[in-house]
C-alpha cells in the first residue's frame, strides 16, 4: 500500500502542466505497465479536472493506454462532441461505455446482517459488489481511477471505491447503496467521508477488490477569489489514504458556512455539465443544509432537457414526483415499478424540500406543466435569467434592489449549511 502523490492546501493552485507532471511522477514510482485502462468521470464531473489528468496519462502510457471506462453509473453515455470537449486528442476508440444493467460482474456480497447494522436497521438486504467486465476481466496491469473529491448527498465525500463500485456498478449496487444513503439521512452524510454507505463500499473494496491492480488518483478543486477554477490538490495511491487526504482538504476548500440561514438561493447550473434533473438537483442536495425554513430555492438550467438520464428512471421521476420522504416510502411499499429502482427512489426523496422551502425550475428546455407534474415551481428561464442574471451576481451574498440573494454558480463544487443543521 503506498501514497504517490499528496500535494495541496487550500491556497495551492495548481496549473494542468504542473497537475501532469506530478501525475507522471508518481507513475514513475509505480514501474513499468503495458495494459492501463483508465476510469474517468464523464461530463457531468467536468470541472474535475479529469479530462486533463486522464490526456496527461495517455501522453504517458501512449500505447499502453489501452482502453478508457467513463463511470457514468446511470448517465447518459458521451456523445463524441463531449469526449472532444472533456478529453481532446484522446482517440475515440479508446473509449467504451459503462452499461449499468447488463455489462457488469458480480464479484461477492456484503451480508445482510452488515446492511442491517449500518442502516440502524432500517433495511434488511445484502449488497452486491458489482463491476464492469472490463475491471474485472480486462487482463490490465492498471486500472487508472481518476476523479474528484468533494461533498457528496449519496456518500459524503465523492470518489475513491465509489468511482469503481457505482460508477462502474450494477443495477443492484447502485439502487441499493443509494436507498442506503437516502434512509440513512442525507443530512447526516453529506461532507463526512466516514459513512454507512461508505462502509459498505470499503468493506466491499477490501473483500473484493484488492486482488486488482487499482490506483486512485484524486482532485479537490474550489474557486479563486476571481470566480475561476483552482486545481487545489492532488492525491494518488493505491489505498484510502489518498481519499482520506483529499477529504480533509475538501472540507476546507469546498465546504461553506453561512453565517445566517439563506432565504432566497439562486443557482446557476452549466449547460454543458447538466442536462437533468436528476444532475441538476445538486443545486438542493447542497444548499438544503443552509436554507431558512421558508426559503426559497431559485434553479436556472439553461440545459435541461429531461429528469432522468436513464429512460425507466426519467419515467418514474415522471410518475411519482418530488414528493417529500413519506410519499416515496408508500409508493416503493405499494408499487413494483420504484420498488425495482430503489436509485429513484432515493433520489426523489433526495431532490425533495419536505416541505421546509419552495424549490423553483427555471430550465429552458422543460415545460411547465412537466415541472409542475413532479411537484416543483415552475419559472420562465429567460425572464428569470435576466431578472436573477447569473452574468452579473457575484458567488456569495448580493443585494439586489434590496433583495439579499445568495447565488452558487455551480452547487457540483461544493455544500453549503449553517451551524444549526449540523449534527
Amino acid at each position: 500500500m503506498a501514497l504517490f502523490c499528496a500535494v495541496g492546501t487550500p491556497d495551492t493552485d495548481l496549473s494542468l502542466e504542473q497537475a501532469g507532471e506530478l501525475l507522471a511522477e508518481g507513475l514513475g514510482n509505480i514501474g513499468a505497465r503495458k495494459q492501463v485502462l483508465a476510469v474517468p468521470p464523464d461530463i457531468t464531473r467536468l470541472h474535475s479536472q479529469a479530462g486533463a489528468l486522464t490526456c496527461a496519462a495517455y501522453r504517458y502510457f501512449g500505447d499502453g493506454l489501452k482502453a478508457v471506462l467513463p463511470a457514468i453509473g446511470t448517465h447518459t453515455p458521451m456523445t463524441p462532441d463531449q469526449m472532444d470537449h472533456m478529453f481532446p486528442g484522446l482517440p475515440h476508440e479508446l473509449f467504451h461505455v459503462h452499461n449499468w444493467r447488463t455489462d457488469i460482474v458480480t464479484l461477492g456480497e456484503i451480508p445482510r446482517e452488515f446492511i442491517l447494522q449500518q442502516s440502524e436497521g432500517k433495511l434488511d438486504f445484502a449488497w452486491p459488489a458489482q463491476v464492469n467486465r472490463l475491471i474485472s476481466q480486462g487482463g490490465f496491469d492498471l486500472i487508472l481511477s481518476i476523479g474528484q473529491v468533494v461533498p457528496h448527498e449519496v456518500i459524503g465525500m465523492a470518489n475513491y471505491n465509489k468511482n469503481i463500485l457505482v460508477g462502474t456498478g450494477g443495477r443492484e449496487g447502485i439502487n441499493r447503496s443509494h436507498y442506503l444513503g437516502a434512509v440513512y439521512g442525507m443530512e447526516r452524510i453529506m461532507g463526512r467521508a466516514d459513512n454507512p454507505v461508505r462502509a459498505v463500499l470499503n468493506c466491499a473494496s477490501e473483500r473484493f477488490l484488492r486482488h486488482l491492480p487499482i490506483v486512485y488518483v484524486q482532485t479537490v478543486v474550489g474557486r479563486r477569489n476571481d470566480g475561476g477554477l483552482a486545481l487545489r490538490g492532488l492525491f494518488m495511491g493505491d489505498d484510502a489514504e489518498c481519499f482520506y487526504r483529499a477529504a480533509e482538504l475538501s472540507l476546507k476548500v469546498n465546504f461553506e458556512l453561512v453565517a445566517e440561514p439563506i432565504k432566497k438561493a439562486v443557482v446557476y447550473l452549466d449547460p454543458h455539465e447538466f442536462h437533468s434533473t436528476w444532475l441538476g438537483n445538486k443545486a438542493v442536495y447542497r444548499t438544503r443544509m443552509a436554507l431558512a425554513d421558508g426559503a426559497e430555492l431559485i434553479i436556472l438550467a439553461p440545459g435541461v432537457r429531461e429528469f432522468g438520464e436513464d429512460k425507466c428512471i426519467d419515467a418514474l421521476i415522471r410518475k411519482y414526483g418530488y414528493r417529500g420522504t413519506p410519499a416515496t416510502l408508500h409508493a416503493v411499499a405499494t408499487n413494483e415499478d420504484i420498488a425495482a429502482e430503489l436509485g429513484a427512489a432515493a433520489h426523489l426523496i433526495h431532490a425533495s424540500s419536505e416541505g421546509r422551502f419552495t424549490i423553483t425550475w427555471c430550465p429552458a428546455k422543460l415545460s411547465r406543466d412537466e415541472i409542475e407534474g413532479v411537484g416543483f415551481k415552475y419559472g420562465d428561464y429567460a425572464e428569470m435569467s435576466a431578472h436573477y442574471d447569473p452574468d452579473k451576481l457575484a458567488q456569495g451574498h448580493n443585494n439586489l434592489n434590496g433583495e439579499d440573494v445568495f447565488f452558487i454558480g455551480n452547487p457540483g463544487l461544493g455544500l453549503w449549511a449553517h451551524q444549526s443543521r449540523l449534527g
